[in-house]
């Protein structure tokens, strides 16, 4: 069986599932939010593409895409590249992982930035073979908020509370489940007596501000909004879970393998800008002296990442919470690979994914780096294993 086919049987199975579960799946999101004016709208996946459709999330932690998307870094280099033909480059915008994992399915997208959970799903019902990790984008930027007046102090408070995440099956939602369970508290469906909702992230905030959720394991911007608009605390910052050094993947860039194969100096010229924003974000987000970050660094880079924002969502955030938001993520192309073994057996114990009854799926080829180190080698900078 060839992989568009498989791809095609699992994305099958994919609608199966949903359909046959209590959520309430959003079926505006299948396909994303099309934000573009140019390029094929044709689904069909073709060798030698004349476009890259490439999906996103606002999301902070994909600042990358937000920034370098909105200020034509993307398009100069892909677009203007007479020696890739005539590139037309669409953008696609998701609020949740799975949404863009489906999409992928699809072929309605070529590539994304997506979480490290629905990255392992698509990998695990394509048998291995639809979906590849070609960098790593961020680490941390997430954390549970709880609400100061929810009556939470300490984890030992969390029963018969509400929480939320952003999409059931999401990076974290798998999080904040497997959290629960490890501190002796189950959900309502599964026994216990904890609700979890999944809401978009805008619907996140309005249930947190009108406290009809207790809490909520979200990624930047939205914990820093739910600290200060919705007056909460941060229960737990995810990167405490994760010792000695506290760095865990939060996005990767994840693209189709018959995409790839076909494509690949266009997926290389996406790395080379990819690569080229995240040592621009992090020479904006360097302290001076070892002490702290300058300001007007800081603040250019809040200016880049919300007129990014405006333009996909109408909306911008105020700068000192972009601010708080960033103290708590990394901007990496390194997909730290070492995390994700933890996050696939976590997805597998809740009955997300499913990596056979010993564990005999390997996650090892879900990782597809050579162009990204062909990258990092002309740019002079070490590559990753």
């Amino acid at each position: 069986m060839d992989s568009k086919a498989k791809l095609g049987i699992s994305f099958a199975i994919i609608i199966a599932v949903i359909l046959s579960s209590n959520f309430n799946f959003n079926w505006s999101f299948l396909l994303g939010q099309d934000k573009s004016t140019t390029g094929s709208t044709s689904q069909s996946t073709n060798a030698k593409a004349d476009s890259l459709k490439i999906g996103y999330f606002p999301n902070l932690n994909h600042a990358q895409a937000i920034i370098g998307l909105n200020n034509g870094d993307f398009e100069k280099v892909l677009v203007n590249d007479k020696n890739l033909g005539n590139i037309s480059l669409k953008e696609f915008v998701f609020t949740a992982g799975p949404s863009a994992i489906e999409a992928l399915y699809a072929g309605q997208i070529d590539v994304a930035y997506v979480g490290p959970s629905p990255a392992i799903n698509g990998y695990v019902v394509t048998g291995g073979e639809g979906l590849r990790i070609i960098s790593g984008a961020s680490s941390g930027g997430a954390s549970f908020i709880v609400r100061n007046d929810s009556g939470i102090e300490t984890v030992e408070d969390l029963g018969g509370k509400k929480f939320a995440s952003p999409q059931l099956g999401n990076t974290q939602d798998v999080a904040l489940r497997k959290y629960l369970i490890d501190n002796g508290f189950n959900t309502v469906e599964n026994g216990g007596n904890v609700t979890v909702v999944a809401a978009k992230p805008a619907d996140i905030i309005t249930l947190f501000l009108k406290k009809e959720i207790d809490g909520a394991w979200v990624p930047e911007p939205v914990g820093a909004i739910l600290k200060e608009q919705g007056k909460g605390f941060i229960l737990v910052d995810e990167r405490d879970l994760w010792p000695p050094e506290g760095k865990f993947v939060t996005a990767n860039i994840l693209a189709r393998t018959d995409y790839l194969k076909d494509n690949p100096e266009i997926v290389k010229k996406l790395l080379e800008v990819h690569v080229d924003e995240t040592l621009w974000i992090n020479q904006k987000l360097s302290k001076t002296n070892d002490t702290e970050i300058d300001e007007e660094n800081i603040q250019e880079l809040t200016v880049a990442f919300n007129e990014g924002l405006e333009e996909i969502t109408g909306k911008t955030y105020p700068e000192d919470q972009i601010k708080d938001a960033l103290s708590r993520i990394e901007f990496t192309y390194d997909p730290i690979s070492a995390s994700l073994n933890k996050i696939a057996e976590d997805a597998n114990d809740l009955g997300y994914i499913n990596l056979g009854s010993d564990g005999e799926i390997d996650l090892e080829s879900i990782y597809d780096l050579s162009l990204l180190n062909e990258v990092l080698k002309s740019k002079g900078l070490n590559t990753v294993p």
